[in-house]
């Protein structure tokens, strides 16, 4: 049997990707390894829902926990002038942080092939993510359309119960998505001195 480390960024998105993989006839081993999650109560929360769709499916997980650096991660973002995500350069970024760990890791351990939850997601660019996992030797990287899955792993995810966020993980992104709500109360607010 074929064997495939799959990265994954939280317990909802891996579910569908775990399953695929094994009716393909893999034996799937999870690693975690995230340094953009922020803050890092959203990581644990995100961490312990991986933790129990591992124990459900009965899975194998590699945990990097020591890349878990939301301070950094930011700091280098920023310092590259990618954090205002200019054609997904920022995407990019972070796809390009957690594929090189992934890649590293799939080779150290001797597994045929590797892949990420991240191609579940119908948000994500899966163009970028083929292009960067293209560029590693050793093992494989081995490139599934998830996107097809995406109703049903969500209804299994909140059947489990499972923590299902609202933001990819990152600070950016989580500013991004209450930007709209933020200008709104902008636009209702008195102006203060110093506003101009």
């Amino acid at each position: 049997m074929k064997t495939c480390l799959l990265h994954v960024c939280c317990g909802p998105c891996s579910i569908m990707c775990i399953e695929a993989l094994q009716k393909e006839g893999f034996a799937v081993t999870g690693y975690f390894a995230n340094p953009n999650i922020h803050p890092v109560s959203e990581y644990l929360r995100r961490r312990e829902a991986m933790e129990q769709v591992a124990a459900r499916m009965e899975i194998p997980m590699i945990w990097q926990d020591n890349v878990c650096n939301p301070a950094g991660w930011i700091e280098m973002t920023v310092k590259s002038g990618i954090s205002g995500n200019q054609e997904y350069a920022r995407c990019a970024y972070c796809y390009e942080t957690r594929i090189a760990l992934t890649a590293a890791a799939a080779q150290e351990r001797n597994f045929d092939v590797f892949t990420t939850s991240l191609l579940y997601s119908k948000y994500q660019q899966h163009d970028i993510i083929r292009s960067l996992c293209s560029e590693y030797g050793g093992p494989r990287f081995l490139y599934r359309d998830f996107r097809e899955y995406w109703q049903e792993g969500n209804d299994r995810a909140r059947a489990w119960g499972l923590y299902r966020q609202n933001y990819c993980g990152c600070v950016f992104s989580e500013a991004e998505r209450f930007a709209k709500k933020l200008a709104r109360l902008a636009e209702k607010s008195p102006d203060l001195p110093g506003d101009h």
